[in-house]
């Protein structure tokens, strides 16, 4: 049986996730809540260049997601939509989430908003935001004068 070292932050870290996926932050700063039950599941990688996010959105249209970057906040928001009805039939079963999601993320890092570029394909969304270069302290020589 491996040693398994005991993180006590991490309980803490899932249990604020979970309560992300329940309820979303408005531009204004309140919590409201969501009016979907889902959220996509994310991948999140970081390098020294940038950040990149691949969320899986099987089935939504580029038109039902927006991507937004505010300070040090990497928003991911849309709507999948219940397909058409049909008349006809219905359903035994349907466990496939439908309604609004909405995932935050702190960046954690200065970024270059103008970068930052999106792509959708075959029910992935990729975001890749590039860091900014930190500025580094500028050494000043001290002179004596003579």
């Amino acid at each position: 049986m491996p040693i398994v070292r005991w993180d006590p932050f991490s309980d803490l870290v899932q249990m604020n996730d979970e309560i992300g996926r329940w309820f979303g932050e408005t531009e204004k700063g309140k919590l409201e809540r969501k009016t979907g039950i889902w959220a996509p599941n994310v991948d999140i990688k970081e390098s020294e260049t940038d950040i990149t996010v691949k969320a899986d959105l099987p089935g939504l249209k580029k038109e039902d997601i927006e991507v937004s970057v505010d300070n040090d906040m990497l928003v991911i928001k849309g709507e999948r939509k219940f397909e058409k009805e049909e008349k006809d039939k219905d359903y035994v079963r349907v466990e496939r989430s439908y309604g609004s999601f909405y995932r935050s993320f702190t960046i954690g890092a200065p970024v270059k908003e103008d970068e930052i570029k999106a792509s959708y394909k075959n029910g992935v969304l990729e975001v890749t935001v590039p860091k900014a270069e930190i500025k580094k302290a500028k050494k000043v020589e001290v002179k004596t004068e003579e």
